[in-house]
């Protein structure tokens, strides 16, 4: 069984403050066999740090991009193309909430951007929530793609701060795993080491979707291990 911890970083730390904190992460970082480590800086650090990590050897970390275009390379001023993305991450976050919400993205785009990432042999990371669950699992039928994983994540858990029950994810996540049994199930809204077991326990979920806990080092490490214990029981 693999698990996953998907750390965030949304729209934070400049390439200096992301560069620290993958040397302090080199530092408390042990490898588990089964899980794998995928961190999603901003995009004006992914150059610089898809080297600096290569140099770190950092066993089962990936990098991530937070966002692509839905277009391919060409005329599309400000928009940065999967393919441009390719020798910098091994995957791409896709559908977050925020994107729907303050960038006012649809269906559409997220289906036009799955197909490019795809294309290019980036690892889509499929952002999913309530109430669009069912059309947005649908979308993914005509994207073939063995490593895509979905990202769980309900827009109210995000928006108050608060996470949804474990039981209601569980429910969440059996639900998804019905409509795409072959697709890693992971769960993201606001996580933090002091309530991350009690996600990590349930089985219907492959992992964690972790976002402001990853801006510091220390707490996502924590989150790793307890995602990383649960692989040694």
């Amino acid at each position: 069984m693999v698990k996953y911890v998907v750390g965030n970083w949304k729209c934070n730390k400049g390439r200096e403050a992301a560069r620290e904190w993958f040397a302090e992460f080199a530092g408390l970082y042990r490898p588990v066999d089964g899980l794998e480590v995928i961190v999603a800086p901003s995009l004006i650090c992914l150059l610089p740090l898809c080297e600096y990590v290569q140099a770190l050897q950092l066993e089962n970390v990936s990098l991530a991009a937070q966002d692509v275009s839905p277009f391919p390379k060409g005329s599309y001023t400000g928009a940065v193309a999967a393919d441009m993305l390719k020798d910098l991450v091994d995957y791409v976050i896709i559908g977050h909430s925020e994107r729907r919400r303050y960038f006012h993205e649809t269906s559409t785009d997220t289906a036009n951007k799955m197909a490019e990432s795809v294309d290019v042999g980036l690892k889509p990371i499929v952002c999913i929530d309530q109430p669009y669950a069912m059309s947005q699992l649908t979308a993914l039928n005509d994207i073939d793609c063995d490593e895509m994983i979905i990202a769980y994540g309900p827009v109210e858990g995000t928006m108050s701060r608060i996470p949804e029950e474990p039981q209601r994810v569980a429910e969440a996540a059996g639900f998804i795993r019905q409509v795409q049994p072959k697709r890693p199930v992971i769960y993201g809204g606001s996580l933090f080491p002091d309530n991350a077991e009690g996600y990590v326990a349930l089985p219907q979920l492959s992992g964690l979707f972790v976002g402001e806990s990853s801006l510091d080092v220390k707490s996502f490490v924590d989150i790793c291990n307890k995602v990383g214990d649960s692989l040694k029981s």
